[in-house]
């Protein structure tokens, strides 16, 4: 019997604002001192009353108008009651029956909606004590109230790679937007996954009994919980046991899910809408108008890949890589630029960022796009499509342009890194070569192309690599007849 999984994703992102979802203190997910950013809005002190971020609506209407989704004319906040120390007011104020978007797809992942509320504040816990107390936790009231953005899929995710790629995607999505930087180190985003398992077959397409993963905190995380859930309760059935409704953690160094709580219901939050926030018409505000909106988008990156595609003749893999963070996608747009009047100098250029550019950043601390100058980098591109470097020396080049910065061919004359082409120099060169590899000479003359490649390779190392290897192939094919 084969068993078939659906997978529903709630994932949650802290929006970027300069102040709080419902008050005037600072939303500023950088702050280390606890419970600096607060004022009595957020604390929930009696007789406060919230007022609505309009930077944050827009932000949810901008996700929502690039997802494809039908953005309400109406809308309202509600009341989701649930008391945890970190949930100041006793309840939390979100959305319920009236989202501001509804629908839209991405990644070929349908949404079924996406709505706006306040995050709760920070549990800290701390260890156990000498005496072998349980310890205590400290509450840090500095994110409660920050604005969080709530993206609820479709159960229509059949694998946990499709439920990996979405994450990643819009996650690249936000940061394109503006709207959050999404980090999940930093838990900025956040992810659930609500997993069941059925019988291929099931009369009805009847799905299992949903269990809900919380604790997500990265992309490889999802993919194993996801996988890890599906086979247990594969196990579990075929076993002869009963899944049940509960909510999960994913414990990473153990690589498995472990029992949390049983999963509440809708009705156990109470939802009642809001008394001390206006009902919200969309169409009454004409900067939230669909046009208004939809003009306001960037070129999303969907849209950027296909452009990479189209206009450069790119690989899928390339146009991913250079789209997959704002910061990547701008230097390549600033170096194609530069190189506008041949587009085969933009796919080289291409080739090097996803190549040695990549490379060199990768065993660095990290990426760091603004430090290096894109017209410095479409410069060492046209020296490299013209001969006047090689590509071993396109790649010191380059690694000294980002270590210490400065123009590429004042680099590369500098350190003797241009490709030398002067015939009389090469012809010295090659004929050591020819002296030193009499068996390769042999086996070129019997008629073995590959040694005339082998003898290249020599005469190049021969030359510290600055010798042009067309050149050198052309004086060592006329010297051997």
């Amino acid at each position: 019997m084969h068993y078939r999984p659906t997978i529903g994703l709630e994932i949650h992102a802290e929006l970027k604002t300069r102040t709080k979802m419902f008050c005037d203190s600072a939303n500023d997910p950088d702050e280390t001192r606890p419970n600096i950013n607060i004022c009595p809005v957020c604390m929930a002190h009696p007789g406060t009353l919230p007022v609505i971020n309009k930077e944050a609506v827009r932000h949810i209407l901008r996700v929502g108008a690039s997802i494809g989704g039908a953005l309400a004319d109406f809308s309202e906040f509600d009341r989701k009651s649930y008391f945890y120390p970190d949930i100041p007011k006793g309840y939390q104020i979100s959305q319920y029956e009236y989202p501001l978007v509804s629908g839209g797809e991405l990644s070929g992942v349908a949404v079924t909606r996406v709505h706006l509320e306040e995050d709760t504040a920070r549990s800290i816990h701390v260890g156990r004590a000498e005496d072998e107390t349980e310890g205590k936790s400290l509450i840090d009231f500095n994110r409660a109230g920050i604005p969080l953005m709530e993206l609820v899929t479709e159960p229509v995710i059949q694998d946990a790679e499709t439920a990996g790629r979405f994450a990643r995607e819009l996650q690249l999505l936000l940061r394109t937007l503006g709207a959050s930087e999404a980090n999940l180190e930093k838990g900025e985003m956040r992810i659930e996954a609500n997993i069941s398992v059925s019988k291929e077959g099931a009369t009805g397409g009847k799905l299992g009994t949903k269990v809900e993963i919380k604790n997500l905190n990265s992309f490889r995380s999802v993919e194993r919980a996801i996988a890890y859930e599906t086979e247990r309760q594969t196990k579990l059935i075929e076993s002869g046991g009963t899944v049940q409704q509960e909510t999960r953690g994913w414990n990473e160094a153990k690589q498995e899910t472990f029992h949390q709580r049983f999963k509440e219901g809708s009705a156990d939050y109470r939802y009642f809408p809001e008394p001390d926030l206006p009902k919200f018409f969309r169409s009454e505000i004409l900067e939230f108008s669909e046009e208004s909106i939809r003009a306001s988008l960037p070129e999303l990156p969907r849209e950027r890949r296909a452009r990479y595609a189209s206009a450069y003749g790119l690989k899928e893999s390339d146009t991913a890589y250079l789209s997959a963070s704002p910061e990547r996608a701008a230097f390549f747009d600033a170096v194609a630029g530069a190189l506008a009047d041949d587009t085969g100098y933009a796919a080289l250029a291409a080739n090097y960022i996803v190549s040695d550019l990549a490379g060199i950043y990768a065993k660095r601390d990290g990426e760091d796009f603004s430090s290096l100058d894109p017209q410095a980098f479409a410069k060492l591109i046209r020296l490299v499509s013209s001969h006047v470097l090689s590509s071993r020396g396109a790649k010191d080049t380059l690694r000294i342009m980002i270590e210490e910065g400065g123009d590429p061919e004042s680099i590369a004359k500098g350190r003797g890194l241009m490709q030398v082409r002067d015939t009389a120099t090469l012809l010295t060169l090659i004929e050591t070569v020819i002296a030193q590899e009499e068996k390769a000479v042999s086996e070129y003359r019997s008629g073995k192309q590959a040694a005339l490649q082998y003898l290249v390779g020599k005469a190049m190392k021969e030359s510290g690599g600055a010798g042009d290897p067309l050149e050198l192939r052309k004086i060592i094919t006329e010297k051997l007849g």
